[in-house]
C-alpha cells in the first residue's frame, strides 16, 4: 500500500479532481472577468473588444474610488471589532459560568440570512418607531438621527449590524484557539504571580497570534467584497453614501447591463483584495513565518 501511495501517478490521480474544481471555480472565472473587462458587452449581445478603455475609465472613476474608500473603512472597522471579539473570547475561555449558553447565543446571527438581518436592522433604525430612536426619545433627545437616510452616518450605521452578524464566527474561532493554550503555561504563570491580564497579554494572545493573523486577513478581505446586507439595507445610498465596491459592481453589471465595465470593477476588486492580503502578511509577519 505504501509503495502504491508513493507513486507520483497515484498522487496525481487523487489531486487531479480538486485541481480541476479549483481551476473551473476560481482561476477560469478570474481570467474571464479580466477579459470581459476589455470588452463593451451588455451580457447578452455580441461583445466588442475595446482594449483597456474600461480599466482607464475605472482609474478616473471617482465613484469607484469613493466605494473603495467605504470598503476600506469597513475593513478597518472589522479589524478593530476583533479586539472586542478577543475580549469576549478571553472571558468565555476563562471558564465563566454560563459560557456554553453564551456561545450558543453569539452564534445565532450566523444562522439568519443576510436579508433577514437587514430587514431586522432596518426596523431597528426606523426613524419613527425604531428601537434605537425610541430609546433616545425616552431619554429626552428631541432630534433623533435618520440613521439610514442621513448621508453622513448611513455608512457607519450599517457597520453595527455587520459586526453583530459575524460576531459568533470570530468569537468561536478565537475561543477554540484559546482553550487549546497549554494549561501548564497558565498555571506556571499563576504560580509566578501573574494576574489575569498579564496571562492574557503575555501568554494567551502571543500563542494564538497565527489565528489572529488569519482572522485579520478574513476580516479585511471579507469587508472589501461585502455586498448583500448593505445592498438590502440602503442600496448603496443615500446618494452613494454607503456604496461599496461590490454594490457598485452589481449596479453597473446588472443594473445598467454594462457587463464589461462591471467586470473591470470586479477585477479591480480582486487586485485590491490581493494587495491588501499581501500588505497584511508583510505587516504581521512573524519569525515563525520565515
Amino acid at each position: 500500500m505504501k509503495t502504491v501511495m508513493s507513486r507520483k501517478s497515484v498522487i496525481a490521480l487523487y489531486v487531479l479532481p480538486s485541481l480541476i474544481l479549483v481551476l473551473i471555480l476560481i482561476y477560469i472565472p478570474i481570467v474571464l472577468s479580466g477579459y470581459y473587462g476589455l470588452t463593451d458587452w451588455n451580457g447578452v449581445g455580441k461583445m466588442k473588444f475595446i482594449g483597456l478603455d474600461n480599466y482607464i475609465t475605472l482609474i478616473h472613476d471617482k465613484l469607484f474610488w469613493t466605494s473603495t474608500w467605504h470598503s476600506i473603512l469597513l475593513g478597518l472597522f472589522s479589524v478593530l471589532s476583533l479586539i472586542g471579539y478577543l475580549i469576549v473570547s478571553l472571558i468565555l475561555a476563562s471558564k465563566l459560568k454560563g459560557s456554553n449558553l453564551l456561545r450558543k447565543i453569539y452564534i445565532i446571527p450566523m444562522l439568519l440570512s443576510s436579508v433577514a438581518i437587514a430587514q431586522l436592522w432596518v426596523k431597528i433604525y426606523d426613524p419613527n418607531n425604531g428601537m434605537i430612536n425610541s430609546i433616545l426619545t425616552s431619554l429626552g433627545v428631541e432630534h433623533t438621527p435618520l440613521w439610514l437616510a442621513d448621508p453622513k452616518i448611513a455608512l457607519y450605521a450599517i457597520f453595527l449590524p455587520i459586526v453583530w452578524q459575524y460576531a459568533g464566527f470570530y468569537i468561536i474561532i478565537l475561543y477554540a484557539a484559546l482553550i487549546n493554550v497549554p494549561e501548564e503555561l497558565i498555571e506556571a504563570a499563576r504560580i509566578d504571580g501573574a494576574n489575569a491580564f498579564q496571562i492574557a497579554y503575555k501568554i494567551k494572545i502571543p500563542l494564538i497570534s497565527g489565528v489572529l493573523k488569519v482572522l485579520v486577513i478574513l476580516a479585511v478581505v471579507g469587508s472589501l467584497k461585502y455586498f448583500d446586507l448593505i445592498y438590502v439595507m440602503t442600496g448603496g445610498g443615500p446618494g452613494h453614501a454607503s456604496e461599496v465596491m461590490a454594490s457598485y459592481m452589481y449596479k453597473e453589471a446588472f443594473g445598467k447591463f454594462n457587463f464589461g465595465y462591471g467586470s473591470a470593477i470586479g477585477f479591480g476588486l480582486l487586485v485590491i483584495s490581493m494587495a491588501a492580503t499581501w500588505l497584511i502578511q508583510k505587516f504581521l509577519k512573524t519569525k515563525s513565518d520565515d
